[in-house]
């Protein structure tokens, strides 16, 4: 008899496909020990089945044994140790080869054991590429769960992500992938649909032990299961799979249930579930196991939750079948099957094996497989060292870090930005960046790259942004970079390469010498450079002109009836109305702080992406600031920069709309004043300082002309969900058109604490000033006092003039914030003290530029951030080891 299912009748061919012949064999199989040592493999003694070390799919991790107490002679031997991921909020296992459109079954296993003597059973999410597959919440004395799905490849890999859900460190056992054949199990009408084990139980089970490979081929796993309603029948005889719709083994399936009381006509199979949300899909599986004699007929119908009723139906002798639904069942907490006897049958119902599945829709398209493949070989050919797993772009809360996507719900997302600045890239421009067919920024600059600036760099036809300076580039410019940077469609910066010819007199016909070009290389840049500024500020002002004509038009018009539009400067050019901008808002309803001009709001975009809303208040004059805020954040681009999405002017309502901070701004984590803000631990505050120093090198160095912040606080200093430091509030920021400038004059502006002393006495502004301000800051990060301190009575001093006496005697103890109750590495600590001295001498011929502090940070964060805890109220300083950086002694 054919498979059957309610409602549609499937008829298949016999054909095998190739991929079965994989299925029935381990070349099929990727079996992942996850924790075991590298280059270390074996086969288990049970299944036979072949396990590899995990070293190969991860990047990431610490391996871990579980507590001996939980060792015994019956457990797996996979489940003896596991990989933690203590750090990064999303770690993933790229697995492959993968065949391309296959369905696979994916299994990971978790045995807690109590590894880490916390004894405390953590939970965390599981993805499956870009989409959340389950939620690992253990169970048990030892805290073991399984999950498995049954999914079809999109690429010739898969990613698995354990994300962290700040409930514990997560953590793996095994990994494994079995492939299967495409006409298996194809329960839902949308081949993008998943299916997600909830159970698959051996009914009638004789052994009590569980089936799996080598006796299931597909290494499905059965799980023993009896009632005291039911008793077993069984046979010695091979049951034979003829249909292929389903795979349940002769093992399995030469078992089965009938009713324990003969006088009972039903079997009945229930389960419960505290999602009503689940949408199930039911497969049971039948083969009669008994000669029937001429008189005896065993029939019945098989019925779910109000969903389907299937029969009369009679199993053949020995041929496994199956019943099962395309309708799903959900909506209840309380499921059930009834097997029931037919009004014509003479013998009780049967039933041999259980499957239920949750529907499992992955609704997130990953990133156009054309990127992914570039950004893989990218980071190969680089050997990028930075958390660079799973999808580049998806989710987004987890996007690379130095990468920008753009999301259109139509297409999949793309990568329009690239930073490896500062990456230590070496070799040629890797050709697979030509194939970031979408990108608009691409920074490559302070690496030691080599070769020529290759041609396919021209084909980029959205680029708008190139950084190739600081690198040991050679040949010349190609002839097109030159002309899309001269006609202002691509800021292009190229300096810093002595061999590397800029000039149009050099090109490809015409060999450049060594350095030859050098003076043309200034006398282009800086028009070009002055030309874009002018653009800028074109742009904002021709918005406004045309604000105004619109408003002008509108006069008389009563407000209830006005629909003014606001430009978003945004991706795609998105144009946005003010009853939007409201919507957004929810009406200002929630406020995420206030400045000195004006208030910022919460809002969300319409595709659900959070922003922040920096309103200008009518009743002050921050109108100057606000149009400098809008030129500058349209310039800078980087990783260590609030990111600028748009901005809206309306008359005297003006609002720029930027990126959403999660964990709000730096200060409230170091105050101690809100109690939900975390305590930072020592290298999240060394990685802090290390970001915003990188963000104001940028604004120094990376930005042609350079720009000045004028006003570094912790105040401005904003975190994300993954504490990433990001400088915000340009609105004081200076730009020194002339580049031959060593300062300029202009009215002292900034904030009480932070000020450089040099500037609010000479009303002289250089890049300086920005450092002796983030030496303010990294003294507030080492010691968790503000940058003024209310001293004993009513006396009031400044941060670097408390520290002072504390450093001449050498007292890390009590300069190092008490909060981490001794839990830093004393030299670590001492290298941080040193750098923020480096950078607050009265005078700025003294301190250090931002390129030489971002060295020094790096090389601080490398020495350790081990736990040590300080122990004596002195704490012997190290020699100097700021590197060759030099600066005077601290004398306060």
């Amino acid at each position: 008899m054919r498979m059957v299912m309610v409602g549609i009748f499937l008829l298949l061919g016999l054909v095998v496909s190739p991929a079965v012949v994989l299925v029935h064999g381990q070349p099929g199989f990727i079996s992942i020990d996850c924790g075991l040592a590298e280059g270390s493999g074996y086969k288990d003694d049970e299944t036979t089945i072949d396990y590899s070390s995990d070293t190969d799919f991860i990047e990431a991790g610490v391996n871990k044994n579980i507590s001996s107490s939980f060792i015994s002679t019956s457990l797996q031997r996979q489940l003896l140790n596991l990989r933690s991921f203590p750090d990064g909020s999303r770690n993933c296992y790229t697995i492959k080869p993968v065949e391309m459109d296959s369905k696979y079954l994916i299994r990971a296993s978790f045995m807690y054991g109590n590894y880490d003597g916390l004894n405390l059973f953590p939970q965390f999410d599981l993805y499956l590429g870009v989409n959340l597959w389950d939620s690992v919440n253990l169970t048990g004395t030892s805290g073991t769960m399984s999950t498995e799905i049954i999914t079809i490849s999109s690429r010739n890999f898969m990613s698995v992500c354990l994300v962290n859900t700040g409930l514990g460190t997560p953590f793996i056992s095994t990994l494994e992938l079995r492939l299967m054949d495409m006409s298996l199990y194809n329960l839902t009408t949308d081949d993008s649909d998943s299916l997600v084990l909830y159970k698959r139980l051996d009914v009638g089970s004789t052994t009590g032990q569980i089936v799996r490979y080598p006796n299931d081929t597909l290494d499905f796993i059965w799980s023993p299961y009896n009632l005291p309603s039911w008793t077993s029948i069984f046979t010695l005889s091979e049951v034979k799979d003829l249909y292929g719709q389903f795979s349940a083994p002769s093992m399995v399936m030469s078992t089965a249930v009938r009713p324990a009381n003969e006088s009972s006509d039903t079997l009945n199979f229930s389960w419960t579930t505290d999602n009503p949300s689940l949408q199930f899909h039911v497969v049971d599986h039948y083969a009669e196991l008994e000669v029937l004699k001429e008189n005896e007929v065993r029939d019945f119908m098989d019925c779910g939750t109000g969903v389907f009723c299937y029969g009369p139906f009679s199993p053949d002798y020995l041929v496994a079948d199956a019943i099962y639904t395309k309708d799903t069942m959900t909506g209840q907490d309380h499921y059930s099957v009834s097997v029931i006897k037919a009004n014509d049958s003479t013998l009780p119902p049967i039933l041999n094996a259980i499957e239920i599945y949750a529907l499992k829709r992955l609704p997130d398209t990953a990133t156009n497989n054309r990127d992914v493949d570039a950004i893989m070989n990218i980071k190969a050919t680089y050997r990028v060292k930075r958390n660079w797993m799973g999808d580049p772009c998806l989710p987004k809360n987890y996007t690379w870090e130095g990468l920008n996507c753009s999301y259109d719900s139509s297409y999949p997302p793309t990568i329009i930005s690239l930073d490896l600045s500062s990456t230590r890239l070496s070799g040629e421009i890797a050709p697979s960046l030509g194939n970031l067919t979408s990108i608009q920024f691409l920074d490559l600059s302070r690496n030691n790259l080599t070769g020529a600036v290759p041609d396919f760099l021209v084909k980029l036809s959205f680029l708008t942004f190139l950084n190739l300076s600081s690198n040991k580039l050679n040949g010349s410019v190609p002839s097109a970079l030159l002309e899309r940077s001269q006609d202002g469609s691509l800021i292009l910066s190229f300096g810093d390469n002595p061999n590397l010819c800029t000039s149009y007199s050099c090109n490809t016909t015409e060999p450049c010498l060594s350095g030859s070009c050098k003076k043309k290389h200034k006398k282009f840049v800086i028009p070009v450079i002055a030309a874009l500024s002018v653009a800028a500020v074109l742009v904002i002002f021709t918005a406004l002109i045309a604000w105004r004509k619109f408003r002008e038009k509108r006069q008389g018009e009563p407000a209830a009836n006005a629909n003014k539009e606001c430009s978003f400067l945004i991706q795609h050019n998105r144009r946005f109305t003010s009853t939007e901008i409201m919507r957004m808002t929810n009406n200002f309803q929630r406020v995420l702080g206030k400045g000195a001009f004006g208030t910022v709001y919460h809002g969300q975009m319409e595709d659900g992406t959070e922003v922040a809303i920096k309103m200008l208040s009518q009743i002050r004059h921050g109108s100057v600031e606000f149009q400098t805020e809008a030129q500058l954040l349209m310039r800078v681009y980087h990783k260590n920069l609030v990111s600028f999405i748009g901005y809206c002017a309306e008359g005297d309502n003006k609002a720029l709309i930027l990126e959403y901070m999660l964990e709000g701004n730096l200060a409230k984590h170091l105050s101690g004043k809100d109690k939900n803000a975390r305590v930072l631990n020592w290298g999240q505050r060394l990685q802090i300082a290390l970001d915003v120093a990188q963000g104001l090198e940028y604004l120094h160095f990376g930005c042609k002309p350079p720009i000045i912040h004028r006003d570094v606080k912790a105040a401005n200093i904003l975190l994300n969900e993954r504490l990433e430091a990001k400088i915000a509030d340009f609105g004081l920021s200076k730009a020194f058109l002339d580049e031959e400038l060593t300062h300029i004059s202009t009215a002292v502006k900034g904030t009480h604490g932070y000020l450089d002393p040099e500037y609010f006495n000479s009303s002289k502004l250089n890049e300086k000033s920005d450092v002796y301000s983030f030496g303010v800051v990294l003294f507030e990060l080492i010691t968790g006092q503000p940058a003024i301190i209310q001293s004993v009575g009513s006396e009031r001093t400044t941060i670097v003039n408390w520290v002072a006496p504390m450093i001449e005697i050498g007292d890390i103890k009590n300069v190092v914030d008490p909060r981490l109750h001794g839990d830093y590495d004393i030299s670590s600590g001492w290298k941080a003290i040193e750098i923020a001295i480096a950078c607050t001498p009265p005078k700025s011929i003294g301190r250090p530029n931002m390129s030489d502090v971002v060295a020094e940070l790096k090389e601080c964060l490398g020495i350790g951030i081990a736990p040590e805890r300080t122990t004596s109220v002195k704490s012997e300083r190290p020699e100097n080891t700021f590197g060759s950086m030099s600066y005077p002694s601290a004398r306060w």
